[in-house]
């Protein structure tokens, strides 16, 4: 069984959502990517997402598309992305992984070979923002004959194409709460509990809700609507405020705490 699944099953069995942090690997450095995801999932987190840094990227606001900008001064690939979660596994990690890309470098590496490599590498599913439904079917059927669920999101501006792309869904739909690229709000889309009541009824998976979510008041605003919440940009930007831009490892332990309490926070968890 794929291991989204088996965390969303176990997390429902328990009565408990899913904290599903965002990061952007190398950003400060993959040294420290490899400490963040073990000190997340220390901290309660229960699936991540391992964001790509991509030049041109559509959904992301200022604070990842900052983060983006210092890995790709790095030169993180896709490639190196992968290979951080491989690396986490190795050290014991049970996460089920996730990665944000856009088409390009999909493309570019071709479908067959990504995905081949994402099996290998245990990665359990991947969100493609700039893929719509109406052009998924050869990405979806390479994800599916290696087992990697291709995970869709749905805008409240999706209107009729809800029904169509919630049924389709694998993993689980990733509901966005608010108008617009992702970054820290006070308020969401004003229809947001009419929305996610829709999505739920025509899903047959979990249902997520991520883009603008930032503290515990509002995690728990979306626990009774939803079953997980991802946080991007609010741990992105605790990420540039606790880490030094530059090679971070685990002789800075003070930051990474910082982190691991502000997930744990999030979670609810005493951690």
């Amino acid at each position: 069984m794929n291991r989204i699944d088996s965390r969303f099953a176990e997390l429902k069995a328990r009565g408990e959502t899913a904290m599903m942090p965002f990061l952007t690997i190398g950003d400060p450095s993959i040294e420290a990517s490899l400490e963040l995801i073990l000190e997340m999932e220390r901290a309660g987190a229960d699936l991540i997402e391992l964001g790509v840094p991509y030049s041109d990227p559509l959904a992301d606001g200022p604070v990842i598309q900052r983060s983006s900008e210092r890995a790709l001064k790095r030169k993180i690939s896709i490639f190196d992305v992968i290979d951080v979660a491989k690396q986490a596994r190795a050290r014991g990690s049970e996460l089920p992984f996730i990665l944000f890309t856009y088409y390009n470098p999909v493309l570019q590496i071709g479908l067959d070979r990504i995905f081949k490599v994402m099996q290998e590498n245990e990665i359990s599913g991947i969100i493609i923002p700039d893929l719509p439904l109406e052009e998924d079917s050869e990405t979806r059927s390479i994800a599916e004959k290696y087992g990697v669920h291709l995970i869709p999101l749905v805008a409240p501006t999706s209107n009729a194409r809800v029904q169509r792309i919630a049924a389709s869904a694998r993993g689980f739909v990733y509901c966005v709460s608010s108008l617009g690229v992702t970054g820290e709000r006070a308020e969401f889309f004003g229809g947001i509990e009419d929305f996610l009541s829709t999505v739920r009824e025509a899903a047959s998976v979990p249902i997520v809700v991520g883009f603008g979510i930032s503290s515990r008041e509002q995690v728990e605003r979306f626990e009774k609507l939803c079953d997980g919440v991802v946080v991007g940009s609010a741990i992105v930007r605790t990420i540039e405020n606790a880490l030094p831009h530059f090679e971070v490892d685990a002789a800075h332990p003070e930051g990474l705490k910082q982190i691991g309490s502000f997930v744990g926070q999030l979670k609810g968890s005493n951690n």
